[in-house]
């Protein structure tokens, strides 16, 4: 039997209040649990000391049982500080990490690298867009096509 330790959804409509429980992966997100190992009220501020509460012997237990946290409870219990080694003392490094604290990191090296090429790719669009109007009016002069507002003006 699969074990995860996860958040079961509890609160009315858009007030949630979340339990931290023991669960069979199988059953559903809300439904069937083994045990209740602590709670997460996300309408508290984040200082606030009854935001998240934690059974840490319990949760202690069933980690060395072999349950699993969630992504968003393995963040709860490494702010606790009950898992210091990272991932890998639960997981055996199958799962990559997904903390990222610093997120826009990524997001600059790729601008970085981007930039040189919109660098290079502008003088080439300046160019095409200098010769596009130049091409439509040879178009239209060579195609003899009038628009319906010059045939009248021909005909006046």
């Amino acid at each position: 039997m699969s074990v995860k330790i996860r958040l079961a959804r509890g609160g009315s409509k858009k007030r949630p209040y979340y339990r931290i429980v023991i669960a069979d992966v199988r059953a559903p997100r809300d439904g069937r649990y083994i045990e209740r190992v602590g709670s997460y009220n996300p309408l508290l501020p984040r200082d606030h000391e009854d935001r998240i509460k934690l059974d840490v012997e319990k949760i202690k237990l069933w980690l060395s049982k072999g349950a699993k946290p969630t992504d968003r409870v393995y963040r709860f219990f490494k702010d606790a500080g009950i898992l210091d080694d990272g991932r890998n003392t639960y997981n055996s490094g199958t799962r990559t990490e997904t903390d990222n604290p610093i997120k826009a990191e990524p997001k600059q090296q790729v601008e970085k690298e981007a930039a040189p090429q919109e660098e290079a790719a502008a003088p080439q669009e300046e160019a095409a867009k200098e010769a596009a109007p130049q091409e439509e009016a040879k178009k239209d002069e060579d195609s003899g096509n009038t628009k319906k507002g010059d045939k009248k003006q021909e005909k006046k």
